[in-house]
């Protein structure tokens, strides 16, 4: 057995069993852990729901080499320990202190929390050394990108470890620099579904006119370059241009909606041009539209037959 491809998950429900799949898919060891005999009888199915799904988006399927047990080992020597269990942080801390006493410092642990931080889990410092938040996109099998979240006193090689282990798995982590509430995903998620909440609250559009201009509008932009590159590819003068133009409505919308800072100072949009030249440099924006153009009408083309597929 390699060493560096063996991982250990908690929680045999689809989080977990997604984590599994990919992970054997990319030739790991995997081993699940669930004290509940049903969740244990269940993995094989929904490995092989997860797998059909993989093979549907093109990528690798489960190799098989999953195992299921009901209780941790003694001992645990995997490089890579994922809980993934209720929500509930008492559950959590209880079962953080067991796997740091059953396991070294060669190992790291992740919870795969959709909102709680490390630090809460984890209190002590010391102990928060090899401790961080993998927190997914879901289904893990399908959508491979993850927030790798420290907390205070996770050192940098903990997280390095993390980041190597979770590439080679098949996963694109993208590492926080310190922990906010909720991480990133969430925050994301959230300043839309509340604003979302607001205008229909407020009257100026019902549920199904604001899922149709998302669905139909910002998402299948969405689905091939994330807000700052179509912020980009949208306006002349890229990004910067974008700031100069749409940002005093943007911090307009802020302030009526009570946020204290809604403004982007000079400095920060400085940083995200630079950034994203750093991506793209300047002289490629044209050629990146140009893509963009070509790729959404693909993308548009095939999803209306997968709307009109009721079948699925």
């Amino acid at each position: 057995m390699n060493h560096a491809q063996t991982v250990l998950i908690l929680g045999a429900g689809p989080i977990g069993c997604g984590f599994a799949a990919a992970f054997s898919a990319s030739g790991y060891t995997v081993t699940i852990c669930d004290p509940a005999q049903a969740a244990r009888a269940g993995i094989p199915d929904m490995i092989a729901r997860q797998g059909q799904a993989m093979r549907l988006a093109g990528l690798a399927e489960p190799r098989g080499g999953i195992t299921a047990i009901d209780a941790l080992p003694d001992r645990i020597d995997a490089p890579l320990i994922i809980e993934a269990g209720p929500e509930r942080v008492e559950a959590k801390r209880a079962l953080f202190r067991d796997l740091l006493s059953r396991s070294g410092d060669g190992t790291v642990i992740a919870t795969a929390s959709s909102a709680l931080p490390i630090s809460q889990i984890v209190p002590d410092p010391q102990d928060q050394r090899r401790c961080m938040v993998a927190h997914p996109a879901n289904p893990p099998s399908l959508l491979r990108v993850l927030e790798l979240v420290p907390a205070p006193a996770t050192e940098p090689a903990s997280m390095d470890q993390a980041e190597a282990l979770f590439r080679a798995g098949g996963f694109d982590p993208v590492r926080l620099g310190h922990e906010v509430p909720a991480f990133v995903f969430n925050r994301l998620q959230s300043a839309l579904l509340r604003e979302a909440y607001r205008l229909v609250d407020e009257g100026v559009i019902d549920v199904d006119g604001v899922d149709r201009l998302v669905r139909d509008g910002l998402g299948p932009r969405w689905a091939l370059s994330g807000p700052f590159e179509t912020a980009d590819l949208n306006t002349a003068g890229g990004v910067r241009g974008h700031a100069e133009r749409l940002g005093p409505a943007y911090a307009a919308i802020g302030r009526d909606r009570g946020e204290h800072s809604p403004d982007w100072s000079p400095e920060l949009v400085t940083q995200v041009e630079a950034e994203r030249r750093a991506i793209l440099p300047e002289p490629a924006l044209p050629k990146r539209r140009a893509w963009r153009e070509q790729a959404l009408a693909r993308l548009l083309d095939a999803r209306r037959a997968i709307m009109r597929d009721d079948t699925l």
